[in-house]
Parts: C-alpha cells; structure tokens; sequence
C-alpha cells in the first residue's frame, strides 16, 4: 500500500513493499518446504550476535538462480508457516553493488513486519526465506530478482531488474493470524453522519463506544463483493472514541487502494461481504483494532470508528 495510513501495521519501507499482507489463512508448512541454503547465501560473512547489528561483508556482484537462506543462529519455538506474520530486524543490500540499501537499526524502536504469502507474485524470495523461522533466528538471504522485483527493480531504491537483493534477518517474532470475526449489525446508538459535505461529518452520541464490533450500513451499494482477498479502493474517515478526534482519512483528497488482508482486523471484518458502492460505519474495540496497550502503538488502548465508502475492487 503506497498511501500510507493508520489502517496498517509497521512494514518494511513504502518503496521496498509495495503493500503487506495481514490476516491470511494459515497453512502448513513440512521440514522439506524450507528454503535450502546455497552458495550464495553461505558466501555473505556476517559478524556479530542476534540482537545486534551485523557486520557484513560479500564478494559483489552476488546472486542466485533461486532464493537461497542460511541460518547463522537457530531460534526456538513457533516455525513460520504460510499467513504468519513475522516481526524482525534486517539489513538489506545491493548484491550487484554491494552497496547498503536500508537497515531498521537492530535494537531501535520500529522493527519491520511483514506476512508470509508464498502464492504471491511480488516479492515471494523473503516469504520463502521466511518460512520455517523460528524467533531467535539469524539468517542470510539471496533474493534474486525473479523471485524480488522483477524487471521493473525499484527506482526508489535505486534497485534495477537485474540485481539481487542480500538480506540479514533477525527473527524476533512469529505471530500467526487470528481467528476471523463478524460485525454484528448496529441498530442503537448509531452516530449521526452527514455525507453532504466533503469530508463527511460524524457526530459521536454520547454513551461511548459499543463493546463489540458493529457495523451499520448509511448506504447500500449494487457492485461487486468484497472478499477476504480482495484489493480495494476506499474513501474512509477513522475517528478514536476516546479522543474524539479523527486520526486519519482519505476524504477530501485521494481515495486509498489496499488489500483486504493488509488492515487491521476489525476494518477488514467490515469490508468482507460488502458490495461496491456501500458507505457504512463499523465501530472496532481496541483488541481487533491496535491492541489494549497505549505503549504499542500511538492508537494502542482506543475504541475506533470507521466511515468508509467502497468504491471498486482492484483487479
């Protein structure tokens, strides 16, 4: 998702990933479906302990036919398995340069995240790598670019279609997703909206937020589903309960286009079964939304409130 919103979690930069994904169904994931090392992975030379920032040095130019990953350091517990969510550190680098691209700093307050999709066409070299890790692992991965970017690179990144990437990866955590949800319809306490004006107006009753995820339709559209796959183009407004105030929106300037499955889980509970053209209002408790802790994220702890109208499905 180029447009950046609150509706997504922490991912690797705009111009590395195009969107994430969040949500999906998960899989399994047997011993022989692991990414074997090769001998480009095993000729990146990295210095220094997980949790620390590497040192790393290769002989550039540097690539592979296929992905490969080699694991410095062994972690424990949950492997990662096709649709978990894994949350680490890296580093990443130009395998034809040897140049450095970015790196999330190792120990600083903003790793990456990033779901495994293993079906996807763009950038499936770090869900291959990725799968199977376990939090406390340390690995190194070639990403050519047949399984990376492709022709088109990265111009952003200064990444042509023609250079590998070389990643050092610190797993700190494997999340698997959760269970799905359904909004229950909202008939009281509905707030007042008027879509009469640009940006909407939505007018918060008192009483609070309801316990549960709600939705009510403003506006029935006759378009096409939604599905739990789907990409979309949105207007919406996000309003915290607890503030009043709103956090973010696309009203009023350009609507957003997104994946279904790369927003958080009460915004895409409302999406889900909706038809193209429907405006309606889905009010999301903090745990479905950004968790209970103030300190995780900036709407960590809030009820939010989302008006959202679905204006097409993206092929």
């Amino acid at each position: 998702m180029r447009r950046r919103s609150a509706l997504v979690s922490t991912g690797l930069s705009a111009a590395l990933l195009v969107s994430l994904a969040a949500c999906v169904p998960s899989g399994t994931t047997a011993e022989g479906d692991c990414t074997p090392a090769g001998s480009a992975s095993a000729a990146v030379r990295v210095d220094g302990a997980f949790g620390s920032t590497p040192a790393i040095d290769f002989d550039a130019p540097l690539t592979a036919e296929a992905t490969q990953r080699t694991v410095l350091e062994e972690g424990e517990g949950q492997a990662a398995v096709d649709g978990d969510t894994i949350t680490f550190e890296y580093s990443l680098y130009n395998g034809e340069s040897g140049d450095e691209i970015e790196t999330t700093g190792f120990g600083g307050a903003t790793p990456a995240s990033f779901t495994i999709d293993t079906e996807a066409e763009q950038f499936a070299g770090i869900s291959k790598a990725l799968t199977c890790s376990t939090p406390g692992t340390r690995l190194t991965i070639v990403v050519p670019p047949v399984d990376g970017f492709g022709e088109e690179g990265v111009p952003a990144l200064e990444l042509s279609g023609s250079e590998s990437l070389v990643f050092v990866i610190d797993v700190l955590e494997v999340q698997s997703p959760p269970e799905p949800v359904t909004p229950s319809e909202w008939t009281e306490g509905v707030p007042e909206v008027d879509l009469g004006v640009t940006p909407p107006v939505v007018t918060l009753p008192e009483g609070g937020a309801p316990d549960e995820l709600v939705l009510a339709v403003l506006e029935q559209g006759d378009g096409d589903v939604v599905s739990d796959d789907a990409t979309v183009l949105v207007d919406y407004q996000g309003t915290s309960w607890q503030t009043g105030e709103i956090f973010d929106q696309s009203f009023g300037a350009s609507p957003a286009t997104f994946p279904v499955t790369g927003v958080i889980q009460g915004f895409a509970a409302g999406l889900i079964g909706q038809q193209v053209g429907t405006t309606l209002l889905v009010s999301i408790p903090a745990d479905l939304a950004y968790g209970p802790d103030p300190e995780a994220h900036p709407l960590g702890g809030q009820d939010l409130l989302f008006l959202v109208t679905i204006i097409d499905i993206v092929e």
